[in-house]
């Protein structure tokens, strides 16, 4: 494939005038002008800009491909009003199934308990994930078909993640079959994504090379597994990196561990108390291992070739994560790094483990980290920390706790904002190069050797002043997308 006169956007290094891209075996073979080739006519970029493809790097695949056919719920403010949603809903499709996503009850003047569903008057399970993924409100329905005991509050971290693989009893496979994730997939290349790191928490190997092998192929994709899932990844022999169905774009992943909770549910990990609401004999919210347990699952991922990927959102979680990393010899990364201290940024530099970060949470959580953790929001999503220590950064959504758009996850880097306040905590920005850098699997300026995973646009996404303008005008910049490639090969846009 050769794309002429493409302006190339200078993540790395600068490029000024316009360039022919040849990409053969699915690499980039050349950079320059007046590049020639056999085979298919060229592609005129006519003057657009070029760059490499986009990666979310932290994805539920899975639940994101359900997310058009779930109750919204994530404008409802108390628990009576989710209820209340969920009756038009129920009222609107009585012969089907309630799951709903979104609610976020931190700022509830009441608790989500189940006898609030129970008081419906419906046989059908009404199952409604929080807004963070990190607990389930099921009416007493719900929970019998999912084989959980009877309970009055919530269904909350390892319990929940355990019952979430069993959703298929409850709702079927119409919502996550091969199409529903070609579409997702789709919608992403259309936006400029050419890779995904799943950490759907259901299906293994098996699933993903038979959903790859019925069509849902279209970006690259790197499985990951948990420990219910790692004996089976052991036992056949798959070291992170290695090609899955036969084909290098669908290939092994992390091994991910969740070693606390989160900040809405007030179970992430943290070195200081909650303010207000604190889970009952956890104030500093808790870790889902002992020491003991993480390391020996490191270890166990560290010998049989696997990268690790460690939940940690509350600073003691980050601490414990990285303590466990350079005891166990670990390679990978630490997921979210939502609060950290500055100490803990530089040793995310000096054991060289990536920090995989989501800018997209801290729009919806600003006002919640200021309640539950006063004081403490300057050491929040800390990327000028990060870039300055010289750390990794992997930029990702953590679909569908935020939309799976990468342009989201940038704009939010560049301008700590979602509305019309100023942004939160500045000190913290980075600019739009850097950010779009850490969006790119670690892809510079498009030069020789790199893979063929392109993104072709109608505007430059540096042009700007990395200020709240700019980071409106990123925010919607998918229109600008105009062509994706992935190993050469076009999936998005015309011909």
């Amino acid at each position: 494939m050769l794309l002429r006169n493409a302006r190339l956007v200078g993540l790395t290094t600068s490029v000024t005038t316009p360039v022919d891209v040849l990409v053969e075996g699915g690499r980039v073979r050349a950079v320059g002008p007046g590049l020639t080739a056999g085979g298919e006519a060229p592609y005129d970029a006519d003057g657009r800009w070029l760059m490499p493809g986009l990666w979310d790097q932290h994805v539920h695949l899975g639940q994101w491909a359900l997310t058009s056919a779930r109750l919204d719920l994530a404008g409802a403010r108390s628990a009576a009003e989710a209820v209340s949603r969920v009756r038009e809903r129920l009222a609107e499709r009585p012969d089907q199934p309630v799951i709903g996503w979104g609610h976020r009850p931190t700022a509830w003047d009441d608790n989500p308990v189940v006898s609030h569903l129970d008081a419906i008057e419906t046989d059908q399970p009404v199952i409604l994930i929080a807004g963070d993924g990190h607990h389930g409100w099921l009416n007493t329905i719900a929970l019998k078909a999912l084989a959980l005991p009877t309970r009055e509050g919530v269904v909350s971290e390892g319990e929940w993640f355990q019952a979430y693989g069993r959703l298929a009893t409850v709702w079927g496979d119409d919502g996550t079959g091969p199409d529903a994730y070609r579409r997702a997939m789709e919608t992403a290349a259309a936006q400029g994504v050419v890779g995904l790191v799943d950490f759907e928490f259901s299906g293994g190997v098996d699933d993903w090379v038979h959903r790859w092998q019925a069509g849902a192929d279209v970006v690259r994709v790197r499985m990951a597994t948990y420990a219910a899932g790692l004996d089976d990844v052991l036992d056949r022999g798959l070291r992170t990196g290695d090609p899955l169905a036969g084909d290098d774009r669908l290939t092994m992943g992390p091994l991910k561990v969740i070693s606390d909770g989160s900040l809405n549910t007030r179970t992430a990990w943290c070195c200081e108390p909650y303010a207000e609401k604190a889970v009952l004999g956890f104030p500093h919210g808790q870790p889902n291992q002992t020491p003991e347990e993480l390391r020996a699952l490191l270890r166990r991922g560290v010998a049989g070739g696997l990268d690790v990927a460690v939940h940690a959102i509350g600073d003691r979680a980050v601490t414990e994560a990285l303590d466990a990393i350079a005891d166990t010899g670990a390679r990978g990364s630490v997921e979210h790094v939502q609060l950290t201290t500055q100490e803990d940024v530089r040793r995310l530099a000096d054991l060289g483990v990536r920090a995989s970060v989501q800018p997209a949470h801290l729009v919806d959580d600003r006002d919640v980290t200021d309640r539950l953790w006063p004081g403490r929001g300057e050491r929040c999503f800390a990327l000028r920390w990060m870039v300055d220590a010289g750390v990794d950064i992997a930029l990702g959504s953590d679909a569908p706790v935020s939309p799976l758009d990468p342009w989201l996850a940038v704009a939010a880097a560049v301008h700590r904002s979602g509305d019309e306040r100023e942004a939160w905590h500045p000190e913290q920005s980075i600019t739009a190069r850097e950010a779009l850098a850490a969006s790119t699997d670690g892809w510079g300026t498009i030069a020789p050797g790199h893979p063929g995973d392109l993104v072709l646009l109608d505007a430059d996404p540096l042009s700007g002043d990395s200020d709240a303008a700019h980071a409106a005008r990123l925010r919607g910049f998918a229109e600008h997308v105009v062509a994706t490639w992935v190993g050469g090969r076009q999936v998005s846009g015309p011909g």
